[in-house]
């Protein structure tokens, strides 16, 4: 793995250029998450696993998985979930973790058509070159029937809180990473794409356009994460 201690992605979300980033934030990487969200990550982690309703049999797609811990948590279920990411360094930061880990790009996943009944993607959409894609994409490989829960930073919904957050994300949080970070030039494309991402509204207009049914939303943390749910008809 190349050492990228300095690497930052650009905005344009070149993927060999946001694997290479995430490679380099790999070694502290869930420390780092829980630091900057004040632990509110493993909040975050629980509540996408409410949302998915792993089912014992079950086989679920954990996409952008990282290091695997939003596998285990789904795994819990007695669902067998298998985590899949484009960043080799997170999956060999995670390669511990008892649970199945493919390499993949969200844009041409390596799985046959209709093969999970639930996909999840965790604060990896908006890593994503063609977000569009990646939603037809996630709708491919789900079986008809099948459940999508998308767990994303969002826009919070209390204005003097969204502006305090976007000063937070601008300022503060690359210094946090500073301190704990392996690779803290990162989160500031990090904290500048959360700032371009799209609004809760805007983003469950891309999921529908994409083919899911139903989909719907629910803000976490006033809004600072949303979790958006659709469903493939079959």
């Amino acid at each position: 793995m190349a050492k990228t201690e300095s690497v930052r992605a650009s905005l344009d979300k070149q993927p060999h250029e946001v694997a290479s980033m995430f490679d380099g934030v790999a070694r502290r990487y869930d420390l780092t998450n829980t630091v900057i969200s004040a632990g509110q990550d493993r909040y975050w982690r629980w509540a996408t696993r409410q949302a998915i309703d792993p089912r014992p049999g079950e086989r679920v797609l954990d996409l952008a998985a990282g290091t695997g811990v939003s596998t285990v948590e789904l795994g819990k279920s007695g669902a067998w979930c298998v985590a899949a990411d484009f960043s080799q360094g997170m999956l060999a930061a995670g390669r511990s973790r008892r649970v199945p880990m493919v390499a993949g790009d969200a844009m041409a996943l390596p799985f046959a058509d209709n093969s999970f009944d639930a996909v999840t993607i965790s604060f990896g959409l908006r890593n994503v070159a063609d977000i569009d894609l990646g939603l037809r994409e996630m709708l491919r490989v789900a079986k008809p029937g099948g459940r999508l829960v998308v767990c994303e930073f969002s826009t919070p919904v209390v204005p003097v809180f969204r502006t305090i957050y976007l000063e937070y994300l601008m300022k503060a949080l690359p210094r946090v990473a500073q301190a704990v970070s392996s690779n803290p030039d990162a989160y500031v494309y990090l904290a500048e794409s959360i700032r371009a991402w799209p609004n809760q509204r805007q983003l469950a207009r891309h999921i529908a356009d994409a083919g899911w049914s139903n989909v719907k939303w629910r803000n976490l943390t006033a809004g600072v994460v949303a979790l958006h749910r659709g469903c493939k008809l079959g």
